[in-house]
């Protein structure tokens, strides 16, 4: 690190810091926006759907039907972000699951994919 005097100063990071500082400059490289949230951070439904990827009213129902657990702030929900990943990656582990069904099926059935 340079200082306002010209001087230099070494300053040491640990290995993981190093490398998640890399996994983010590379997606910066590639165009891409960053975000950094703390795990304990609470969402408005509207952040929990862009995370998802769905509508709010898709986040409202799955909060309502038990799926997505919520604290209400006065008239508002809030999500905690571990809760929006935990429901996100049981989503992508299901949809993972019933594509490698459909391969096996395909295979079965000779339909040129192997």
């Amino acid at each position: 690190m340079v200082e306002e005097d010209g001087s230099e100063q070494t300053v040491e990071i640990p290995a993981t810091a190093f490398h998640l500082l890399v996994d983010i400059l590379s997606q910066m490289a590639q165009g891409n926006a960053v975000t950094l949230i703390p795990i304990h951070a609470e969402l408005t439904t509207q952040e929990a759907a862009k995370i998802l990827n769905v509508s709010r009213p898709f986040v409202v129902k799955l909060i309502e039907s038990g799926e997505l657990p919520c604290r209400r702030v006065g008239r508002h929900r809030r999500v905690y972000f571990k809760d929006v990943m935990k429901y996100k990656q049981q989503i992508d582990s299901q949809r993972m699951q019933v594509l490698d069904e459909l391969v096996a099926q395909a295979q079965e059935l000779n339909m040129g994919y192997e």
